[in-house]
Formats: C-alpha cells, sequence, structure tokens
C-alpha cells in the first residue's frame, strides 16, 4: 500500500474528531450560555424577594410611626379636653359660695354678669365651636381690655390653644411663654411650659424642645404634664 493511500485514512479520522469536537464544544457553549441564563433569573428572583421584604419592612416601620404619631394625636386631644376643664372648674371654684344657688328668677332679677364674663365666656364658647380664628380674637381682645383680670392666665392659655389649633406656633409659643413669665403662681403654669414645648418641636426646633421636654420630666416628676412630656421623648427616640 502506498503512503498516500495510507494518508487518506489517518486525516479522515482526524477531521471525524474535529468535527465531534467542534459539535461537542457547541453544544457545551450552549449549556453554559442555558446555565448563565438561569442564574440570571435566579439572581433576579433574589433581587426582587429583597426588595419586597425591604418594601414591607419599610411599610410595617411605616405603620407603626402612623401608630404612634395617632397615640399621641390623641393624647393631645385629652390634654386640651382636660385643660378646657381645667380652667372652667378653676372658673367654677372662684365663684363665691352660693352665687350659683341663688337663681335670680327667685328675686324677680335677672342675673347680673360683668363685661369681663360675657367678654370672656363669648371667647371661650368661640373655641369651644372650633372656631379658633375668632376665639383669638376674642381673647386678645380680652386681655387688652382688661389686663389685671385674675382670668388673664385662662386667657393666655385659651389664646395660646387657638394659635396652636391653626398651626400658628410661634404665636402660641409666644401666649404661653408669657404665662410661664407673668404667671408663674398660676394653675397653667405647667400646661404652658408642656405646651410651650410641643411648640418648639412642631416648628422643628428639636433641641429646644428637647430641652424643654426634659425640664418638665426632671423638675416635675410625677405631674400629668411629666408623663406627656416623657412620652414626647419617647416617641423622638430618646
Amino acid at each position: 500500500m502506498s503512503a498516500r493511500a495510507m494518508l487518506f485514512p489517518v486525516l479522515a479520522a482526524i477531521l471525524a474528531v474535529g468535527c465531534s469536537s467542534e459539535d461537542q464544544l457547541r453544544r457545551v457553549e450552549q449549556e453554559v450560555g442555558d446555565l448563565k441564563l438561569e442564574v440570571f433569573k435566579l439572581r433576579q428572583q433574589v433581587e426582587d424577594g429583597n426588595k419586597r421584604a425591604e418594601a414591607e419592612q419599610k411599610a410595617a416601620q411605616e405603620a407603626r410611626g402612623q401608630d404612634r404619631r395617632f397615640q399621641a394625636d390623641l393624647q393631645e386631644s385629652l390634654r386640651q379636653v382636660q385643660d378646657t376643664t381645667r380652667v372652667l372648674n378653676n372658673r367654677l371654684n372662684s365663684m363665691p359660695r352660693g352665687a350659683a344657688a341663688r337663681p335670680a328668677a327667685a328675686e324677680g332679677q335677672p342675673a347680673q354678669v360683668s363685661d369681663e364674663e360675657r367678654a370672656f365666656n363669648a371667647a371661650v364658647l368661640d373655641y369651644n365651636r372650633g372656631n379658633y380664628p375668632l376665639a383669638a380674637e376674642g381673647f386678645n381682645l380680652f386681655l387688652k381690655n382688661h389686663s389685671q383680670s385674675a382670668k388673664r392666665p385662662d386667657a393666655l392659655f385659651f389664646l395660646g390653644l387657638s394659635h396652636y389649633n391653626l398651626r400658628a406656633y410661634d404665636k402660641a409659643q409666644q401666649a404661653f411663654e408669657r404665662i410661664i413669665k407673668d404667671h408663674a403662681a398660676s394653675s397653667q403654669f405647667l400646661p404652658a411650659k408642656l405646651k410651650r414645648a410641643q411648640c418648639l418641636l412642631k416648628q422643628g426646633l428639636k433641641p429646644a424642645a428637647v430641652k424643654a421636654f426634659r425640664e418638665l420630666v426632671d423638675g416635675f416628676s410625677g405631674s400629668a404634664e411629666a408623663r406627656t412630656a416623657q412620652q414626647e421623648l419617647s416617641d423622638l427616640g430618646l
């Protein structure tokens, strides 16, 4: 057999091997590509899962925050009701003994109400009706016309509450500070200190608000105002 005849089978075998190797390489490349696609899909699923978990965690945190804020708002509403009740009780206690037990009709004469009492009651009525702009105007007028009245601390406190409900926190703060400065012996002193601190917080003055809350907690422990101040600090994470 010639050398040429022997070469042909060898070349054929080499070509067959080469073709087979190329087919195997293509199959391997295809399998690698499929694996890469599967890995990509799995990675995408993991990322989507992480995003959903983060969104759920954020939603849970927001829900807890809203619940704390709701509780704080509810507590604030109850505080305002208590403040109003305290003011009215103070007014009743300041009346002469037996005054309420003497019906004017029995004497055949209409009850005598002073201008001071009438002005104060009208402003309180506007406040209780939720007409805060008119209430603020009425209490300002009362303070101007009756500067020496025993009801001055109460009028200032209602004035501050009116501005607070109108979200005019700077004006509310001024009213509460007048009580703190001029009427330290008044029953409105501690409520005014608490509301002043809340006004500072509403205005974004957190360091000053924290300091004011701590003054109540440290200096007037056991009071309702101190407990509310401690709750405010807790809501701030302090």
